[in-house]
């Protein structure tokens, strides 16, 4: 063994008898032992890969002395074994020393996935790391890379036999007397096997006449075994005998079990005795309080119980049972009671403790025990078990089917067992529904969830508080998705409190997860606590990148995309893809859809907004029923196809939408854009009244502060500034709050908060960090590669296209151009579709990045140009409630990087840096600077008020630059020729 685990990893693969196990306890038990040994028992029949992980997992800690409460490994339902070997790994990496992982009965792991696993695991162990595997047959381990780089011990069943001088060896050993012949027909006969000789010393330990007995016994291995177990009981005192033959029936055994079994005391002291005896007795635990027999052993065992105490087989199964249900110990019981024969009392117990096992990870055990029912002992309450079974296997038809019939019989159960299959197939009717999509109309059946369900005796209570705990989760999931948002957040905070008193960690961070969720009507400070607490507990456990903390990384990550941490929201986004890699359901992958959305839009990356929006969609038409978010998801893909230019698809898909949906606020708002788009900004204002009005249902703030953003473009479009300003404010005023910036990002909002005088507006700081961010954004997008070229704009349209930047209204722009409103509006639709524009902001950003407009901008302020034939005159505009004058004179105006024909909120204005334009009552300066397209700019500060406007013509556009006036007036209306 030590030449042999000097290679990376050691196989002794032998059949039953051959010695491994006694080899392997033998060498890692060894006194002076220089490694850390971690020696793991896979569990006879195995089929769930989470238990054995869990086990080695532990093994590792303990042999290492990194156990810790506070991180202690926890079974989930939805195990990731990849996930765990890189636990397993970390935890083995970076160690001092050599260590050595021992894995005993690896035949007994009878699940692919955790073989395929282990492979992983084997040829990436650290460089200080062994492992030493026992088992039964080959196993499909691939280790063949191993065994070509030379790291690969392989020890067979020829090895471990005794050799001619081993065999007297051992009979020396155990102090019996054998003629070197006798010595030698004994190994002739076992062949060197090692379980034989053993039986056979024990046997001639008491034996009158050791020739004889050597002479007396041949043939198989099999008809050896039995001769020889035959002969070693007959030599053990009669209750030795009877122990051994009555806890056969048992895997493992202790004192207590071994008391109730055979009726008699002192069952404890005999078992260490057979183990310190060397008598096919190994202990389980340090303490030495459990034990198992040799499985061979074991087998011979229970011939000779069957042949000797038939009769008494039930009896002993049943009271294993009992003993087994009263420590918690379902599996096993359950398995003694399919022994027995109980098959109605067997699927009774499985059927109450489905839920207890498949929070414990066991769903494969749970489906062995179910195949376990033979032919015409299917009872129904193992329907209620398989629809478990094809819930987390995603088989959603079959499960249907199943709690049909579990729902069927369930009235007809004792009534002491009613309610708790009520509670039962309610829950696992909510985990269909939610996977489904029906929410609303299964939440009226299952409210009686919302209360405990009772119990007499302790074990009821556990598993009244498992099923609680489990119906909580899934009606609070449910609730959070049908707009229930007041009712999701208690139920799922009720089953958060219930798990953690239960010690059911990973059904509390479930219940946390969607706590976040529920949240999102919550102020982002709430939002972001819950989620952030889940994500805590999760990573405590290691599950930070599960499925089940997923809701809360992608609500987080959408709430830092609403108040504008982008980067950040963006890496709480990836780490929900991550999450949800194994999630089949499509609520998850929904949710990650419109934040990403939502990022990619913010960030003026719309083609790549409507891919997400649409794949969001498209998973929303896989649920059998309308949810929360399904206006939102609708509307912003609708207002997107607007934005780059596609509004008669959008509308198509509008008018197509049932009236339910297209009454709600956020489609409204998507009605508004398209109308926008299609150069009708009064249409756009009438489509967002009803939002104003309180007459559509909206999700939230946001929908209502787009809405005054939109209605702002659209009177930015009429030309009234005054109602622009009013309606950028009431945004602000919505926002300030929880820092609503998505809102202002989504709908293009930059020039109308730039056309906002900062002294006018009360939240000054909130604007300046928006137009921060929006600046950031628009050169971000232009940093992506570039929009598909746009078409060729005729001679009309570019002229019409230089007066975009002005804060003339259309039908000034007609006057200007001496041609109809209708023909401005067909160019100005023809301009956006061939800029790819939603609306006049873009169409001008778009412009000035194509140089269909000029977009110089200084390093430290505005550069000021003049087109030739033009004469820069006063010029004010009345608005409703002010004392100001408009003049007729045609004044030009300023051009600026923004597309935006102001600017405000500074006592100094700088025109590139160089000279400062001074407002003045009574005084006129002028201000001249050198450009690449013009030699010189003429600015007039108007007469008789502080901080009237200087103006400026160029042919990229039209605008007026304004001083800061402590009275607030408004900047000049420009009327350019």
């Amino acid at each position: 063994m030590d030449r042999a685990a000097a290679k990376k990893v050691t196989t002794i693969s032998a059949p039953a008898g051959g010695g491994k196990t006694s080899l392997l306890r033998a060498w890692a038990d060894r006194p002076g032992q220089p490694h850390r040994v971690a020696f793991v028992q896979v569990q006879r029949d195995q089929h769930d890969a989470q238990q054995f992980w869990l086990a080695l997992l532990g093994a590792v800690r303990e042999a290492l002395g990194t156990t810790s409460g506070a991180d202690a490994p926890a079974a989930t339902p939805e195990f990731n074994g990849p996930a765990m070997t890189d636990r397993v790994l970390s935890e083995l990496g970076g160690q001092p020393g050599r260590v050595i992982l021992v894995i005993d009965d690896l035949h007994e792991l009878n699940s692919p996935d955790a073989l395929a696993q282990l492979t992983r695991l084997l040829t990436n162990l650290p460089d200080e790391v062994r492992a030493v595997l026992a088992t039964r047959r080959d196993l499909r381990l691939r280790l063949h890379r191993l065994r070509l780089a030379g790291e690969l011990a392989e020890i067979r069943a020829a090895d471990l036999r005794f050799s001619e001088r081993e065999t007297r060896e051992l009979l020396n050993a155990s102090g019996i007397s054998l003629s070197d012949t006798g010595a030698a027909l004994l190994y002739q006969r076992t062949e060197g096997w090692v379980a034989g000789l053993r039986m056979a010393a024990i046997s001639l330990a008491g034996h009158p006449d050791p020739e004889r007995f050597v002479v007396e016994f041949s043939g198989s291995d099999r008809t050896v075994s039995e001769y020889l177990i035959g002969e070693m009981l007959e030599c053990q005192p009669d209750d030795v005998q009877d122990l051994l033959l009555r806890t056969s029936v048992l895997d493992r055994v202790n004192g207590e079990l071994a008391d109730l079994l055979t009726g008699r005391p002192g069952s404890e002291r005999t078992l260490l005795e057979l183990e310190d005896a060397n008598a096919f007795v190994i202990s389980l635990d340090p303490e030495r309080t459990w034990f198992r027999y040799h499985h061979l052993f074991g087998d011979l065992l229970r011939l000779e119980l069957r042949r000797t105490l038939p009769a008494e087989l039930p009896k002993l199964h049943r009271r294993a049972a009992e003993w087994f249900a009263r420590q918690g110990q379902v599996v096993d019981a359950i398995r003694h009671l399919q022994a027995a024969g109980d098959w109605a009392d067997a699927a009774r117990m499985l059927a109450d403790h489905s839920f207890s096992l498949t929070l414990d990870g066991q769903a494969q055990t749970m489906q062995a025990l179910v195949r376990a029912f033979p032919p015409g002992e299917d009872h129904h309450e193992l329907a209620l078990v398989r629809a478990g079974s094809d819930l987390v296997d995603g088989r959603l038809d079959e499960a249907a089917a199943h709690l049909a019939i579990a729902e069927k019989y369930a009235d007809a159960g004792p009534p002491d067992r009613r309610h708790r299959l009520r509670v039962a197939i309610a829950s696992q009717k909510l985990s269909l529904a939610r996977r489904r999509g029906h929410l609303t109309d299964v939440i009226w059946q299952v409210r009686f969830l919302a209360s405990p369900v009772t119990g007499q005796t302790g074990q009821d209570i556990a598993l009244s508080n498992d099923l609680r705990a489990v119906a909580l989760y899934n009606l609070g999931i449910v609730e959070a998705w049908a707009f229930g948002l007041e009712d999701a957040e208690r139920h799922l905070r009720e089953g958060a409190d219930l798990a953690r008193r239960i010690g059911r960690p990973y059904l509390e961070v479930g219940c946390l997860a969607q706590l976040g969720f529920a949240s999102r009507g919550r102020p982002f400070a709430t939002n972001r606590q819950r989620c952030q607490e889940a994500i805590a507990l999760a990573e405590r456990y290691v599950w930070g990148a599960e499925p089940v903390v997923a809701p809360a990384l992608v609500t987080l990550a959408g709430s830092l995309v609403f108040t504008g941490e982008f980067d950040e929201g963006e890496r709480w986004l990836q780490r929900s893809v991550t999450a949800l890699e194994r999630d089949a359901g499509p609520g998850g992958k929904l949710l990650v859809h419109i934040v990403s959305g939502m990022l990619q839009a913010a960030r003026g990356r719309r083609h790549e907004a409507l891919e997400e929006f649409s794949a969001a969609e498209h998973l929303q038409s896989q649920l059998e029923a309308s949810h929360a978010l399904a206006s939102r998801v609708t509307g912003w893909r609708l207002a997107t196809q607007a934005r780059i230019g596609l509004p008669g698809e959008a509308r198509a898909s509008l008018v197509a939408l049932d009236a339910e949906r297209a009454n709600s606020g956020e489609i409204a708002n998507a009605h508004a854009v398209i109308c926008l788009a299609e150069g009708d900004p009064t249409a756009a204002l009438a489509a967002v009244q009803q939002i104003l009005d309180d007459r559509a249902p909206v999700i939230g703030d946001a929908t209502i502060v787009e809405t005054h953003l939109l209605a702002g473009l659209a009177h930015r479009e009429l030309g009234d500034q005054r109602a622009a300003n009013d309606a950028a404010e009431r945004a602000l005023g919505l926002a300030e709050p929880d820092r609503l910036v998505l809102p202002f990002a989504m709908t293009g909002s930059l020039e109308l908060l730039e056309a906002l005088p900062r002294p006018e507006t009360a939240h000054a700081a909130l604007r300046a960090d928006i137009l921060d961010l929006l600046h950031g954004s628009s050169l971000r997008a232009k940093d992506q590669p570039s929009s598909p070229p746009v078409e060729e704009l005729s001679p009309s349209e570019l002229r019409v296209l230089r007066y975009l930047p002005t804060n003339l209204s259309r039908p000034e722009i007609a006057g200007e151009l001496s041609i109809s409103v209708n023909t401005v509006n067909t160019h100005i639709r023809n301009i956006y579709a061939n800029l790819q524009a939603q609306d006049r902001s873009s169409a001008v950003r778009r412009a000035r990045e194509l140089r269909l407009l000029s977009a110089a901008r200084g390093r430290a302020g505005w550069v000021f140009r003049t087109v030739q034939g033009h004469r820069p005159q006063d010029a004010w505009e009345k608005r409703p409630g002010q004392r100001h004058h408009s003049s007729s004179a045609r004044t030009p105006t300023l051009s600026t990087a923004h597309g935006s024909a102001h600017v405000a909120g500074s006592s100094r204005q700088e025109c590139t840096g160089d000279k400062p334009v001074v407002g003045g009552s009574g005084r006129s300066r002028r201000v001249e600077e050198r450009s690449d397209e013009a030699s010189a700019c003429v600015a007039r500060v108007g007469r008789n008020s502080a901080g009237r406007g200087c103006d400026v013509l160029t042919p990229s556009g039209i605008g007026a630059v304004r001083a800061s006036s402590p009275m607030r007036r408004p900047a000049p209306r420009v009327h350019p020729r």
